[in-house]
């Protein structure tokens, strides 16, 4: 088709216009997304994993989970050898079994000195009785010496009867005394034995403590990854043996750029898209502001103090939390820790405090 020489001065007037129009079109177009949207790409799903490990050592004599296999909350998943727990429980409730014994020991004995010390009461009883009528009687034969009725031999061995049953007297009271202390004495030991079945006690359950952690459970739900314990395996206390992914709770950390904070609401709608799931974006909601850029929290945190300092924009992690029912259903479940996202903040949803308002708001009373 030839052009006219009309047509010819024309077309760039025609391709300049229909180039505005793009443009304008296209700058309204991204204008008004700019003022509904706030994205970055810079996101990833994060999980709160749980790593496992024994609190006992010993060897690895089953292992009851597989990799990536799913678990529930207290569900058995590895049994150490439990010989020496065994061992040692048997001896301690043998030990206290032990104590006990001596508290019952100890009560017999205190019931037995308390029967002592009433005959040694009884003994002081009789023996000042005996005292008194040995007075008496060196009373009578005294009057009756005085009329010249009993001889003078009378009277002094009456006397020494009388001396005799006064020294009963005191040694009676001394044994009493006596055995009064040695109860004295079994209540202490009583309350020593009592204190030593409570330290058996306590052994008992330490003993029992340790027997159960020969069963290394599951403290959360989830999946099982990083399976590193074998059967046979030696084990140590602290060292980690597997991990559990909690998946249904999965959320996505969004490190936005400190110019795109002014606008950002907790409770905001958010539109995330992973790669690994292609097609309907799951939808979730601004849960929490850092409380610092993320290079605060780096191994080896950057000195500004120097004289090459270059001012760059900083990023600030923000925490999105991603409904259970969305993307076909899945939801946080569908999400996998590492994976890389984009994420889109719904401007235009309702939201509460702000990213400056948030850092001065109220202390959260319970985690959510």
């Amino acid at each position: 088709m030839t052009l006219s020489p009309a047509s010819k001065k024309r077309l760039p007037l025609i391709v300049a216009a229909a180039t505005a129009l793009a443009l304008v079109i296209g700058g309204v177009v991204w204008w008004q997304g700019k003022q509904r949207w706030e994205a970055t790409d810079n996101a990833f799903v994060a999980a709160d994993t749980t790593g496992v490990s024994p609190q006992i050592d010993g060897y690895v004599v089953e292992v009851l989970v597989a990799d990536n296999q799913r678990v529930a909350p207290g569900q058995i998943l590895v049994r150490l050898d439990d010989a020496d727990a065994r061992a040692d429980l048997t001896e301690a409730e043998a030990n206290l079994a032990a104590v006990i014994a001596a508290v019952g020991n100890v009560d017999a004995r205190a019931a037995q000195e308390q029967a002592i010390i009433a005959s040694r009461a009884a003994g002081v009883a009789q023996a000042r009785a005996r005292a008194e009528l040995a007075s008496q009687q060196v009373d009578r034969y005294g009057r009756l010496a005085e009329q010249g009725w009993v001889s003078r031999a009378r009277i002094q061995t009456e006397q020494a009867g009388a001396r005799t049953a006064e020294a009963s007297v005191a040694e009676a009271e001394a044994a009493l005394v006596a055995e009064q202390r040695t109860a004295g004495v079994l209540g202490s030991t009583r309350s020593q034995s009592l204190a030593a079945v409570d330290v058996a006690r306590a052994r008992v359950e330490q003993a029992r403590i340790a027997l159960d952690r020969t069963v290394i459970r599951a403290p959360v739900g989830g999946v099982v990854g990083a399976r590193g314990v074998r059967v046979g395996q030696y084990v140590r206390p602290g060292g980690q043996i597997l991990s559990i992914v909690p998946l249904g709770d999965a959320y996505v950390v969004a490190n936005f750029k400190e110019t795109q904070l002014d606008r950002l609401r907790l409770g905001q709608t958010v539109e995330i898209r992973a790669d690994a799931f292609p097609g309907e974006p799951l939808i979730g909601h601004i849960d929490s502001f850092a409380p610092a850029t993320g290079s605060e929290f780096a191994l080896i945190p950057v000195e500004n103090a120097t004289g090459n300092f270059t001012r760059i924009t900083q990023r600030v992690p923000v925490r999105i939390r991603v409904d259970r029912a969305s993307g076909q259903g899945f939801g946080a479940a569908a999400l996998r820790p590492g994976l890389s996202v984009e994420v889109k903040v719904d401007l235009k949803s309702r939201g509460g405090l702000n990213f400056a308002e948030a850092a001065t708001g109220p202390v959260v009373a319970a985690v959510r």
